[in-house]
């Protein structure tokens, strides 16, 4: 069934602590996601934030970013005290999230409310709900703590190889550190699942993002060590990244720790089908990123200064699709199927039968056969304008040469505005799904882009959108546009937003 949505990371909601949450901004865009006739909001993964403040380099698969609690939210509960939350410096910067200051105070402020929480049986039955994961990723936090921040790896060996009597000496060492961090997921979990029913109850699925690698440092990694290529000493052999290309001469280097595929499938993917059914407990699709690394994925030496001398190797292709579908049935999934796309790639996504994806910015640097051109495509696909890797419409139109632009508006029609022009097209499109990021429906430019992939810059992950963004009549447009392309959500009104 022809659908839509729009792309727009809770980070980027507007609100007054620097950052956006799970608090009012978040249901006001639910319910203007419902007046805009949009089925989905697509967001990016919620876990923690790690290196260069990305969503993407996670301590954990399967914890929240505490970030996202809403902090008045905690005021109403009694938990915490207004004085206490303005007190502090979010950022001087409404348009701009602040990862430094946020890490500086948030979980301060969080013991706060810790301090004052006594529902304590609630806490207890979501830890034993939760004890496939919880308990290792609140240690890993705890002694993270307790140690400065220091990765697992330089740890004391008994640590490093948690040795049993190293573990149950830290656990009782620990408690009540450990029992803050379980709270802190605990606030998380709720508020997520309250505005997750909410958004149901209007018509709306979210769309959550499933990152292919997991960091060094991560919970994972040190949790369940056998599963990952590393050595004796606990280090990796080889790690992540991509191969140079047009845009980096010395390609991309990632530095996540691999999988031993083989260990992997001798235990039927166990450790991955339990971290997906975590995700598709969290949401209504899971889009799965780097798909292409599960046909072949890059392998670069550990300790390289770059991706240059890679090599590719074999992932686990079909018989782990097969696996993840029958294990997780009913979850749909998207194939994110960018990048370096090889014959094995393609095929392994169609026999999966997920759907891939069609980026409009990809479409009009070569000529009538580009497969990113909507006359191209299937049906069993999502189109996007672009995605939080790439820039903003307006941004795109803006810097890309001029033979490409030409060809753009040429294959649009030529139309009036040219960002309109290019949502029209991706609405009109025979995929089954498009989403439009939130930065092309406000004609933002360079200065709401999210990311820059392969650089570790502080503008990467930060935008943020100002309080009057939804403009009166903006969800009506979208609406006339979303009706025109059959693309209404069921049991949907019509209505502007306010």
């Amino acid at each position: 069934m022809r659908s839509s949505g729009i792309l727009m990371h809770i980070t980027s909601l507007p609100g007054p602590y620097g950052v956006g949450t799970m608090g009012k901004e978040a249901y006001r865009f639910v319910d203007f996601l419902k007046k805009a006739g949009q089925k989905f909001w697509q967001i990016l993964p919620l876990t923690p934030t790690g290196y260069g403040d990305s969503p993407y380099q996670s301590c954990s698969t399967y914890a929240g970013n505490h970030y996202l609690i809403d902090l008045d939210m905690l005021v109403e509960q009694g938990l915490l005290r207004t004085e206490e939350i303005t007190g502090c410096n979010w950022g001087a910067n409404p348009n701009w999230a602040d990862f430094g200051l946020l890490y500086t105070h948030r979980l301060n402020v969080l013991r706060l409310a810790y301090g004052r929480f006594t529902e304590n049986a609630a806490l207890e039955a979501f830890a034993r709900e939760n004890s496939n994961w919880l308990p290792d990723f609140a240690l890993f936090m705890a002694l993270k703590t307790q140690k400065n921040g220091k990765p697992w790896y330089e740890w004391e060996e008994s640590l490093k190889r948690r040795e049993p009597a190293a573990i149950w000496q830290a656990r009782q060492e620990l408690k009540e550190e450990i029992r803050f961090y379980t709270f802190v997921q605990y606030l998380f979990h709720c508020q997520w699942e309250q505005l997750r029913t909410y958004a149901h109850e209007n018509g709306i699925s979210i769309i959550g993002d499933v990152p292919i690698y997991v960091p060094y440092d991560s919970a994972d990694v040190w949790s369940n060590p056998e599963w990952f290529l590393l050595d004796e000493t606990l280090t990796p052999s080889d790690v992540a990244g991509c191969p140079p290309d047009g845009f980096n001469e010395d390609g991309q280097l990632w530095g996540n720790p691999l999988y031993r595929w083989d260990l992997h499938k001798k235990d039927n993917y166990s450790w991955w089908i339990q971290r997906l059914r975590g995700a598709a407990a969290r949401y209504d699709v899971i889009r799965v990123d780097h798909f292409r690394g599960f046909a072949g994925f890059y392998a670069v030496p550990f300790g390289a200064e770059n991706a240059r001398n890679g090599k590719w190797m074999t992932g686990p292709g079909l018989d782990f699709m097969e696996a993840v579908k029958n294990a997780l049935p009913d979850t749909p999934m998207i194939a994110e199927d960018l990048g370096f796309l090889t014959e094995d790639v393609r095929q392994l996504r169609d026999d999966s039968g997920f759907p891939g994806m069609k980026v409009l910015e990809f479409a009009f640097d070569t000529d009538s056969s580009n497969e990113y051109l909507p006359h191209t495509y299937p049906a069993n696909t999502v189109c996007y304008t672009g995605t939080h890797d790439n820039m903003p419409l307006k941004q795109w139109f803006a810097e890309s040469d001029e033979k490409t632009v030409a060809f753009a508006k040429t294959y649009m029609g030529e139309p009036e505005n040219p960002i309109w022009g290019m949502i029209r097209l991706c609405m009109a499109s025979v995929s089954e799904l498009a989403v439009v990021q939130m930065q092309d429906y406000l004609e933002l430019g360079s200065e709401a882009r999210m990311n820059f992939p392969g650089t570790r810059t502080s503008s990467n992950w930060t935008w943020r959108a100002t309080g009057g963004y939804l403009y009166p009549g903006l969800a009506q447009r979208i609406h006339r546009l979303t009706k025109i392309y059959g693309r209404l959500a069921e049991k949907e009104e019509t209505g502007e937003e306010e």
